[in-house]
């Protein structure tokens, strides 16, 4: 049985934070109301799982982290190429090792079908 996402994010944020980076969580969800409403909270579609930055540089970095089955949808596809198209630190971790790997050579798209090194 492959490691849930869950995780694989709390190893790496714990690693990262040893590495002079700060690292958040994104939380996201929806709360119906009382009418039978949903209210969505945080933030837009597609938004990756960690983000932080390098206290090296101040350089912001986003992580979308998936275990070793793990699929891109396609609003996390989207995301990745607006990050893309402003050189953004970003990737897919599957594991601590490519959220270093990402993090530390500061890598644009690690990990996305269109990944080629920049």
């Amino acid at each position: 049985m492959s490691e849930s996402e869950h995780s694989i994010q709390n190893k790496i944020q714990l690693e990262l934070s040893k590495h002079q980076c700060t690292i958040f969580r994104a939380n996201v969800g929806a709360v119906r109301l009382p009418d039978g409403r949903f209210f969505q909270t945080g933030l837009p579609s597609g938004y990756p799982d960690l983000h932080g930055f390098r206290w090296v540089d101040g350089k912001i970095f986003f992580i979308e982290v998936k275990n070793a089955t793990g699929r891109l949808r396609d609003d996390q596809i989207a995301f990745h190429k607006m990050l893309l198209s402003h050189n953004i630190i970003h990737g897919v971790a599957r594991s601590v090792e490519d959220a270093n790997l990402i993090i530390q050579g500061g890598l644009i798209g690690y990990g996305y079908p269109d990944y080629e090194v920049r």
